[in-house]
């Protein structure tokens, strides 16, 4: 795996013509902390629905994510819940955490081809946290997990639909994510990865399977910081 934090060699992306990110941890910061609201949403959904303490809550919502990519997908198998409502209650947050980016929303306007936003959220979600940031008109497109039948990554089927829906050429994408488990299909279709990570990794309280190996060959690239990466392609 090259882990590297900044690009010696531009080249190696000069190929690359679709670039695709994921949203949450990876277009802003992880120490930005803006997912711990949705976290605590989703806990306080399943105490609701399940009658559980919160404690109790959280830990099945942890196991539905680690088992079936999203909480949201553990929800909709075992107990059939609206999947509109729950996005709609996870993602009812304070957006002002998040300041403008001009320089990413530069940094990505300067790649050269199509630029896509693939997140496991809404588009509702999507549009709010690029737009907070700054950077939603430096995309072309953004597939949610509504667009996947909420279906999550890492699933492959969702990465083939997306794929499809808009003719990517995988040998000439990238995909830029803060979760290893993630980039294992993007990896295996011949696309380029990068592994976001936070700034501060080693004091990051992050799930174990959130947290990269000395076996994750499937990740090309590794950076704590996407604008520095970005801009040293072009």
């Amino acid at each position: 795996m090259s882990q590297t934090k900044t690009l010696s060699q531009p080249s190696d992306f000069s190929d690359i013509r679709d670039w695709v990110f994921d949203l949450d941890n990876t277009l802003y910061p992880h120490h930005v902390n803006l997912f711990a609201q949705i976290d605590k949403n989703m806990t306080a959904y399943v105490s609701a629905l399940l009658r559980m303490e919160r404690d109790e809550a959280r830990k099945l919502q942890k196991q539905y994510y680690l088992d079936h990519g999203t909480t949201l997908q553990g929800l909709m198998i075992h107990h059939g819940i609206d999947p509109n409502d729950f996005l709609e209650k996870a993602h009812a947050i304070d957006y002002s955490a998040l300041a403008p980016q001009p320089e990413l929303a530069a940094a990505i306007k300067a790649l050269p081809g199509r630029k896509f936003i693939f997140t496991n959220g809404s588009v509702k979600h999507a549009q709010a946290t690029a737009g907070a940031l700054g950077i939603l008109d430096s995309f072309d497109d953004i597939f949610d997990i509504v667009a996947a039948d909420y279906v999550p990554k890492p699933a492959g089927t969702t990465y083939d639909k997306f794929m499809s829906l808009n003719r990517v050429d995988t040998k000439r994408a990238a995909m830029f994510e803060d979760l290893p488990r993630n980039l294992t299909v993007p990896k295996a279709l011949g696309m380029k990865t990068v592994l976001l990570v936070p700034q501060n990794l080693e004091t990051t309280v992050v799930e174990w399977w959130e947290r990269t190996s000395g076996e994750d060959d499937h990740i090309d690239y590794v950076t704590d910081d996407l604008t520095s990466f970005l801009k040293a392609l072009t």
